[in-house]
């Protein structure tokens, strides 16, 4: 299994990037998705879920209504478009997948930085 973000970079408060996870090693028209992110300091914490089908999505409270996760199973791609960015939002973001309730996935990580 590999996940392989990339998408990050520098931006000003209220910009926009958009982040991709390409997967392979299973198959990923079969796998939920998961973004987190992990702040300097902080602990890693949840920010958007999507299902296989890409029917059913959530999101963390911090982020509704500025992310949204998509994917597209023809390109094993999940995405997470990132709006009104703010300084908060300055993580190293992770794609995730599992299998089962052992075998758990990680991306290397992406850096955002929001900084005027």
């Amino acid at each position: 299994v590999q996940l392989v973000e990339s998408g990050g970079g520098s931006v000003q408060p209220g910009g926009s990037l958009r982040l991709s996870c390409v997967a392979s090693g299973f198959t990923f028209s079969e796998k939920d998705m998961r973004w987190f992110r992990q702040a300097p300091g902080k602990e890693r914490e949840w920010v958007a879920y999507i299902n296989s089908p890409g029917a059913v999505r959530d999101y963390a409270d911090s982020v509704k209504g500025r992310f949204i996760i998509s994917r597209d199973n023809t390109k094993n791609t999940v995405y997470l478009q990132m709006n009104s960015l703010k300084p908060e939002d300055t993580a190293v973001y992770y794609c995730y997948t599992q299998s089962g309730n052992t075998d758990k996935y990680w991306g290397q990580g992406t850096q955002v930085t929001v900084s005027s």
